[in-house]
Order: C-alpha cells, then structure tokens, then sequence
C-alpha cells in the first residue's frame, strides 16, 4: 500500500470512529470484567447470571476473548477500590461496575480510565465523569410509589418505608421519591427500617418493629422486600396493608394468591436485573470503537393487575421480571440516545 492509500485508509477509520460506526479490529481479542459491590439477594443473583450467559455466549461466538464476575463481601467500597485497582492490573479491557459508592471510587475508576480502560457503571453509580453511566430513574420508582397509594387509599393513612442498604445512591434516590410522590397527600411515614433489598431480612425487620406502629394502611418498598414484609404482618396477627411490589416471582405469587381469596390490589415495579446484558453490550461497543453518548437510559419493569398473570407465568422461583439486552438492542438504543 502506498503512503497515500494509508494515509487515506487512516482517515477514513477515523472519521467512521467519529460517526459511531464499529471499527474494523473487532473485540476477539478483548477481556471484560465485571465488579459486583453486593450479591446478597435475588436480584443482584439473576443479576450476574444473566451478565455471565450473555458473556460466555459472546466469548463461544468469538465476539470477546472472555468475561468474569468479582464480588465483594458486605458493600465493602474499600474492598471493591482494591478489586478494581487489580483488575486494571490484571490487564481487562473494560470494567463493568455496580458501585458500592457514588464517590468513594471515583479514585479507581479514574485511575482505569488513565489506563486506557472503558469502565461502564450501572445499578450503582459512580460520579467519575470518565465512567460510562446506564441510568434507571430511581427516583421516579419512589415516586410512582407515593402516588400510587393517593390514589388507591385516597383517605389517606399510616405508612411503613421498607428502604434497601444504607449508602448506595440509587436506594437514597427511591426513598427521595417515595417522599415526593407522597407531598400534599394525607400519608404519615410512621416507622422506617432497612430490609436490604431482602425477604428475610425485611421479614426480621418488620417483625422487630411493628410492636410500636399504629394502624398501617400501606408500605413504602423498594425491592425485594415486599412479600417478607407480608410474613411479618401475618407472623404478628396484624391484617396486612397494601404492599407495593418489587417484581419478585415470590411476591408476585402471594399477591395472585391474595387477588384469589379476597381480592387484593397493589402494583409492582423494579429496574431491571438483565441491564447487566445492557452494560456488558455497551462495554463490548465501546471497545469496537462505538461512539457512545456517556448516559444511556434503562427503563423500569413494571406489573400491574391486568400483567400480573403472565408476569407471573415467564418467571421461575428465586427470579425477578427482567428483559435482556442483545447486541442489536444496545446498538440500537445507543443510536436512539445519540
């Protein structure tokens, strides 16, 4: 090839690079690797697994050379700086990251990013501004939850708020919520206990603190919560309030048994656990030479009582509502969002 012809091809790679379109080296040869800060419950569970069927399937295909989980013990941002630190130094070529802190590890995330590294947070976010960010409106889910119960218990009433872990922005920003959605409304928040996105630990929690409410008409949750939180009430001998659901095929199969009997109306809503396919997708394009805008939007799921039985029937114990993400959809979505 002539000096000209080179200097020809070089450019027109750059300008299809500009333009968003994949670069011709492909991603056979590259490695991405997932840090999770949490996986103690059912949702961060599914979470992972549907991240790594779609990895192996796209290492199988050739598409990447391969992928792997890391999990740190108990939220741990410390634990989880370091981890990413040695996945830099173990030579990843992108980082998917659910963040044990908004803040904490922007150091890290910085310090991968100088190294060439594209690191793509979901879930739990970082502020680093070099990080790629697939936001769910957590804020909306909260809101969605106040004004749900004005208008399904419209005299109004006391209420219970199940939150999730301490310290995760995504969960502050669904108790946000609940208490925006719940303005000029009736409503009073008369106890308040972290469940930990968990049915057995919001069942303890509940448990440990209904012998001091009043009457509760309703409970505030954020997800994976909500059918231990009806344990309790029914442990305690106490008629259970309205629950807003989080999706879970267990609350999901308590809510239909209580329609049954008696019929029992709520609504459910969660993000998405498959939007670690999102993130995996968006890590795999931006290593292809993808233009991809910094914020990319991911939708809540939501069941209402018209969805509730097919909801229902597509998913199996243990399993939270989800919808995977394909390549084609990643791709498509981030040419929508550009």
């Amino acid at each position: 090839m002539t000096m000209k012809k080179s200097i020809a091809a070089l450019a027109f790679g750059l300008l299809t690079v500009g333009l968003g379109f994949p670069a011709d080296a492909g991603t056979s040869s590259k490695r991405i690797a997932f840090s999770v800060n949490y996986a103690g419950n059912t949702f961060r569970q599914q979470m992972i697994k549907a991240f790594q069927n779609v990895a192996d399937k796209a290492t199988s295909d050739g598409i990447i050379a391969g992928a792997k989980v890391f999990v740190t013990s108990e939220n741990s941002v410390t634990e989880q700086a370091a981890q990413v630190r040695s996945l830099v130094l173990q030579g990843y070529d992108a980082i998917v990251i659910t963040a044990a802190s908004g803040d904490a590890l922007n150091g890290a995330v910085k310090e991968a990013c100088d190294a060439g590294i594209f690191v793509v947070t979901f879930d739990g976010l970082v502020s680093e501004p070099c990080a790629y960010k697939i936001e769910v409106d957590y804020h909306s889910l909260g809101l969605q939850q106040g004004e749900f119960f004005k208008q399904r218990l419209r005299d109004g009433g006391n209420l219970l708020q199940v939150r999730g872990i301490a310290g995760i922005p995504a969960e502050q920003q669904i108790s946000d919520g609940h208490f925006d959605g719940l303005k000029d409304s009736k409503f009073k928040v008369a106890g308040t206990v972290y469940g930990q996105w968990t049915q057995t630990v919001a069942r303890k929690e509940v448990a440990a603190i209904l012998p001091t409410l009043p009457e509760i008409a309703g409970v505030l949750t954020e997800g994976g919560d909500g059918f231990g939180t009806a344990q309790a009430f029914a442990d305690a001998g106490r008629p259970v309030p309205v629950i807003f659901l989080g999706n879970r095929f267990e609350e999901l199969k308590w809510w239909k048994e209580q329609r049954d009997a008696n019929g029992y109306k709520t609504h459910s809503a969660a993000s998405n656990p498959a939007s670690s396919t999102l993130a995996f997708w968006v890590a795999q394009q931006l290593l292809d030479g993808a233009k991809v805008p910094n914020h990319l939007p991911d939708n809540l799921v939501t069941v209402g009582p018209d969805e509730l039985d097919s909801a229902l029937a597509n998913i199996k114990p243990g399993e939270v509502v989800s919808k995977s993400y394909t390549k084609d959809d990643t791709i498509n979505l981030i040419k929508a969002t550009q």
